[in-house]
């Protein structure tokens, strides 16, 4: 079997390409990565069955020959920070969107399984302390042209389901964290920066709450999903993981050695959304899916002894990520 996974250069990406490869040896690999910012060539590094082909999701010169000759798709591939789609949205329209697109078409013509990564930003923010998560049919209410795009590239797969039996699945995550992740993102730039001796920053008053998953317990539900899953359905992934952003970085310090409260705070980005959290219900009634990293706080200290391990891998990204943070204030 061959899999073509987009944007399997990327964090999630590269981390669901080496379980696939460490636990399905029957499995090739195809990675259709642009390579930009957030892809890096060395998340694959040292992988067997793994051919990796620059590119974009939007290029149907590229993208058709390749589904062809791939039994599934595996879509992560999307231009994925809020900050960057509030500077500048037009990537995240037109890569995300049109990309998503071009996909679903491929898989249609050649009549490929199809599954889309989306995100739980697509429904919006729920009120903290509000006794509810988020369910597979709520209504979308995204807040950023990120998460628009995302919602967007989920009504698309849904109605090529609908109108022309393409074979996809959805599936809505929180948060991840674990090795390979862009030094741009919360807790790798918070354990970065104390490494280099520099303070942690959060938004605001750091009281915003999000449902922190391992990316190792994200990417064995999606291999779940992509096998299992019913055709048209949205499954929710979260692991019961509510915490506060200033209630991480405190972790993260202590973990250091710091005070808790060494903490810097910024000015907060606009439309923040106050809080995610995610029934994982239907996937673990229906699939049987239960996560391996239950503690987080034993997932964040293996984590910080990764990016400490790994300097080589993340110090290239770290210049050019802190200069443009400090271009917008922060």
């Amino acid at each position: 079997m061959k899999v073509l996974v987009a944007g399997g250069a990327g964090f999630i990406g590269a981390n669901f390409v080496r379980y696939l490869i460490r636990s399905r040896p029957d499995i090739d690999v195809v990675v259709l990565d642009k390579l930009g910012y957030a892809g890096n060539p060395e998340s694959l590094a040292g992988l067997d069955r793994v051919q990796l082909v620059v590119g974009r999701i939007e290029d149907r010169d590229v993208v058709f020959p390749l589904v062809e000759q791939c039994d599934i798709v595996v879509n992560f591939a999307a231009e994925s920070h809020n900050d960057r789609s509030l500077n500048d949205p037009a990537p995240f329209i037109y890569g995300n969107i049109v990309g998503c697109y071009v996909l679903l078409e491929a898989a249609r013509t050649y009549g490929i399984r199809f599954h889309h990564v989306s995100t739980d930003e697509v429904y919006g923010s729920l009120t903290i302390g509000e006794n509810r998560r988020f369910q597979p049919d709520d209504a979308y209410r995204p807040s950023s042209p990120y998460s628009a795009s995302k919602a967007a590239c989920d009504h698309l797969v849904r109605a090529w389901v609908r109108s022309f039996g393409v074979a996809a699945t959805i599936s809505v995550c929180s948060n991840n964290y674990g090795p390979y992740q862009h030094v741009e993102k919360f807790i790798p730039r918070t354990v970065t920066n104390l490494i280099d001796g520099i303070r942690p920053r959060v938004y605001g008053s750091g009281a915003q709450v999000r449902d922190w998953i391992h990316v190792q317990d994200h990417v064995q539900a999606l291999c779940e999903i992509v096998e299992r899953g019913r055709i048209g359905q949205t499954y929710l992934i979260g692991v019961d993981g509510e915490l506060s952003n200033l209630q991480v970085a405190r972790m993260i310090l202590e973990e250091f050695g710091h005070d808790p409260d060494d903490i810097d705070y910024v000015a907060d980005r606009p439309g923040h959304d106050q809080r995610y959290a995610i029934d994982n219900s239907l996937l673990v009634s229906e699939l049987g899916w239960t996560p391996l990293y239950t503690d987080f706080r034993a997932g964040l200290r293996e984590t910080i002894a990764w990016y400490r391990d790994h300097e080589d891998w993340w110090r290239p990204q770290k210049e050019a990520t802190e200069a443009a943070y400090y271009r917008h204030g922060h």
